[in-house]
This record gives structure tokens, sequence and C-alpha cells, in this order.
């Protein structure tokens, strides 16, 4: 089956078939682009709904995340996050595999069919030539015998005349030898053209045009098995995420499992539990007692007192019930919540300090790291004079021993209200510090806590440590220094996780989520150096960005 020979009058037909298969390819390009528009509208709307439903930071949405079916439900959010990168992929995939792959084919396929329609225009216009060439010659050759038919009967009219002279009938006969000649010149071109046109005419139709319409054939056939293909890839795009989305379903389903009754149901009684004993029984007061006796003066009077005496006692019994007054509720909806939380049941009251004394000991934490950098960094302009002076940090290092003395005064206050809670007499000093679990370690041996010998009615200490013991910090070894004479190379990548501005000298600004390259990694004293461009470069605290070390870099570490 060839179009060549099968279709070989059907050079229009074929013109118009081939531009709608090409329609048809712009149709399913169009059809798969919005495919991709689809797909990435649903996982951005499913990322939204994820992000809408996830618990707000430092709320009371987030501390109901403690419960098992609020972590299962968490899970699910996170997976279907997941699951909305998967539809990403699908829409990238399709786009890149599909869509601009058949663009591009298409393009190619138009200039292909063009060059083909265009060559087989040429050889059509040729032989109409050839048929023009044809027809002018035959009509000439028609046209020599008509007029050399006329010539020969005006001869021979001529020549049975007798009034005519000899001289008339010879030129007459002349004149009909030449119409004769010229007939015979014309048949012989006629006849010529006639064979070179029925060759070329053999050419167009056994040669030329089967050959241009086996082109167009192979090109259309391509063109199937090409939209074909691209069907086929519509259909593995989606299948290969097909097992991750799978495992995002079986971590909603193991969220789910891992759902625990009994511990939630514990949860609440943690966060609920008063700490009080239910009360007890309400004694009987008998107000007819008065009426048994004779009235007198002293019975009167003994009623009385014995009066008082019971209703002081109910008084005494009704003061068990405090959770339960108004007043009490009241003063918790006004939004009167004493900075000792002793508005509170014990229970919870404990629970609320515990979590204060969490919250001032991270603080000290990060007070006393960031105290720390300084002084690493002041270590260097030491050595190096030419990155900063050493002076400038001293009034930084004043405030922020300044912030940890504060902090510690303020924890110390507080864990005497939970030791008080708890039972316990309330601790102080070193031993405090040991009960946070913060300052036998990391205290510098100058700093002394003088605040350990008085204590102010409301649980905080009066004395203030000395400024001056504050700033006198140990010198750590730096060992790092920059190379002038030339660039270090980039030994990895590091994004920052917070923005740091770099005020002092020596150290360089980054924005949160920038990118950088990084040239010396952190020797132990908590200092990154990063570079920005070829004129940027500096130190940040290792804290805030996230490393990724070349493997094949000389002394690169794994990833950070």
């Amino acid at each position: 089956m060839s179009w060549g020979t099968e279709l070989w009058d059907q050079f229009d037909n074929l013109e118009k078939h081939t531009q709608w298969g090409i329609d048809i390819l712009e149709k399913y390009i169009k059809f798969v682009k919005e495919r991709t528009e689809i797909e990435l509208n649903y996982a951005k709307q499913l990322r939204n709904l994820s992000k809408k439903y996830q618990p707000k930071k430092n709320s009371k949405e987030e501390e109901e995340y403690k419960y098992t079916s609020c972590k299962a439900f968490l899970s699910t959010l996170n997976e279907m996050n997941d699951y909305a990168g998967q539809h990403e992929v699908i829409s990238e995939n399709m786009t890149s595999q599909i869509t601009v792959e058949l663009a591009r084919y298409v393009q190619e396929l138009k200039q292909e069919r063009k060059s083909h329609f265009h060559e087989g225009r040429k050889a059509q216009q040729h032989i109409e030539t050839c048929w023009k060439q044809l027809e002018s010659s035959k009509r000439r050759f028609e046209r020599d015998c008509k007029e050399a038919d006329r010539a020969q009967q005006y001869f021979e009219k001529m020549d049975a005349d007798i009034n005519v002279t000899k001289a008339d009938v010879e030129k007459a006969r002349q004149q009909a030898q030449i119409r004769h000649q010229m007939a015979e010149d014309s048949k012989a071109d006629y006849s010529s053209i006639l064979q070179k046109f029925n060759h070329e005419q053999h050419e167009y139709y056994h040669t030329h045009t089967p050959n241009i319409f086996q082109k167009i054939q192979e090109m259309e056939e391509r063109r199937i098995v090409r939209i074909g293909e691209s069907m086929k890839t519509y259909a593995e795009v989606d299948r290969q995420v097909i097992p991750i989305i799978g495992k995002c379903l079986d971590g909603i389903v193991k969220a789910a499992e891992s759902i625990d009754q009994k511990n939630d149901s514990q949860l609440v009684v943690e966060a609920y539990k008063s700490g009080f004993e239910p009360p007890g029984d309400i004694e009987f007061e008998d107000y007819t007692q008065p009426m048994k006796r004779t009235v007198s003066d002293n019975s009167l009077s003994n009623s009385k007192g014995e009066g008082k005496s019971e209703l002081k006692f109910g008084g005494k019994s009704k003061g068990k019930l405090w959770p339960f007054i108004k007043k009490n509720k009241l003063s918790l909806k006004l939004g009167a919540t004493p900075e000792d939380f002793s508005n509170l049941p014990p229970e919870q009251r404990r629970k609320k300090l515990q979590q204060k004394v969490d919250e001032l000991n991270k603080e000290i934490q990060k007070e006393m790291d960031q105290r720390e950098a300084i002084t690493k960094m002041k270590d260097v302009y030491l050595k190096n004079p030419q990155m900063g002076d050493p002076a400038s940090l001293d009034h930084k290092l004043i405030e922020v021993g300044q912030n940890i003395e504060k902090l510690r005064q303020e924890t110390q206050k507080f864990e005497a209200w939970l030791a008080e809670v708890e039972g316990r007499l309330p601790v102080r000093g070193e031993q405090a510090r040991r009960q946070s679990g913060l300052y036998d370690t990391q205290n510098p041996p100058s700093v002394t806590n003088c605040a350990q010998d008085r204590e102010s009615p409301d649980g905080s200490y009066t004395e203030e440590q000395s400024q001056e013991s504050e700033v006198k910090v140990l010198a750590t070894d730096f060992d790092d220094e920059f190379d002038d004479e030339e660039p270090l190379p980039a030994i990895g990548t590091c994004k920052a996780l917070y923005t740091f501005e770099g005020q002092n000298e020596g150290t360089i600004s980054v924005a949160e989520g920038e990118t950088l390259y990084v040239i010396e990694e952190d020797k132990g004293d908590g200092w990154t150096r990063i570079r920005r461009n070829e004129d940027e470069e500096g130190y940040v605290p290792t804290s805030y960005v996230e490393v990724c070390l070349d493997k094949n870099a000389k002394g690169a570490k794994t990833y950070i």
C-alpha cells in the first residue's frame, strides 16, 4: 500500500489531510498543557489546605497536638503536602517530556510538510508547462496544415484558369510549396514535443509523484507513531508517582494506627488534674436546738455562741470547695493571672511553673551561646586587628551579661515557687543551677552569684551581680585567618536558616533562605567562613546556616 500509486491524483486531499494531522497533534499538546495546569492548581490547593490546618506557632492550638489523634492529623497534613508534591512532579514531567518535545516536533513537522508539498507543486508546474507547450505546438501544426491546404487549393484553381498568366500560376505553386513545408516542420516539431511530454508525464506519474507522496506518507506515519508514544509517556508519568503516593497514603494509615485512646485519656488527666482531694461530707446544722431549751439570757448567749461556732465551721467547710467559687472564676475571666499562677490548682500551677522555668532556661542558653560567639569573635579581633576593633564588642558583652543575670534571677524566683508547690524548700545558689542543668558546666569561673544571701517576699532576689565580673570571660583559641594573597576555593554551599546582620568587621550579613559558598568550615569556634561573590566574604555563626560540604573537597565532612 503506497500513497504514490493509490493516491496519485489526490494531491489536494493529501495536503488537507496532513494539515488535519498537525492540528490533531497541536490539540493533544493543548490537552496535556491544560492537564499540567490542573495538576499545578490541585497541588497548590492541597498545599494551601495543609498549611491552613497546620497549628499556629506559640498558640493554644499548638498545645493540642500533644494528643495522639492530633499528632495523627498533623502527620496526615504533612503527608498531604508530600502528596501535593507528587502532582507537581506529574506536571513538571508532562511539561518537559510531552509538551515541550511535541511542540518542537510540530515545528519540524510543519517544515518537512512544507518542503514536500513545495516539491510536489514544482513538479505540477513543470508538467503543466510541458502540456502548454504541447498544446501550442499542436495548434501551430493544425494552423499550418490548414494554410497549406488552402494554398494548394488556390494553386490548383489558378492552374485551371486559362485567363491567369503563367507567372501568377508559378507564384501560386511556390506559395503552396512553402505552406506545405511549414506544415511538415510544424508536424515534426509537434511530434518531438509530444514525445517529450509523454516522457515527462510518465516520469511525473510514475516517479516524481510517487516519491513525493511516499515521503508525505512516511511523515504522516511518523506523526501517528509520535502521538502514540506521547500517550504512553502520559500514562507512565502518572504510573511513576503511584509508589510514592502509595507511601503517602501508607503514612496516613500508619499515623491513624498510632492513635492511642488510653494515652490521650491520660493526657487529659494530666492537663486538667487539680490536685485537690474531693470534699468531705457536710455536717448537719441543727437550728432547732434553741427551741428545745428554756429561754433565758444564759441559754440565749450559749445558743448564739454555738450558732456562731457552727456557722464558722460551715464557712470553713465551704472553704474546701474554693475551685468552685464564682469569685475565682470571675478573676480568671478578667485575665488577672498572678505571676506565680497562684490562681491555679496545685497540679496545674506546678505544670505552669515548670513550663516557665524551662522557657527561661532556654532563653539563658541562647544568651550564653551568643556571649560565647561574641567572645570568640573578640578573640579573633585580638589576634587579627585588621578584622575589627575588640573594644567595639565590650558593650555587647556587658549587655548580654546583664540579660543572663536577669534571666537567672527570674529563673530562681520561679524555681522557688515551684519548690514551694512541690512541698520542698526553695533551692538557691549552685544547687538551683545544678537543678536547671544549665549552669554547672557553662559558667565562667569569674562569674559569681551574690543573690543567694537574701530573697524578697515575692521570691525575687534583691542583690545584683557586678557588671565587671560578667564581662570577664575566658579567651578561646580561634586559628582562622584571612588569606589576602588569593581567594580560598569553595568547599561546599550553605543555606541561611535565619537572617544575620553582620555589623562587626569580619562578619557578613545574610538573609534567610539565601544560598552562599562555604570557603572555611567551623573549626570548633562556632563560626563558618562563607562567600557571596568574589568581593564579599566573611564569618557567620554556624548555627545560623545549614551547611552541605562537597564530598570531593579536601578535608570535607559529610552533611552538617
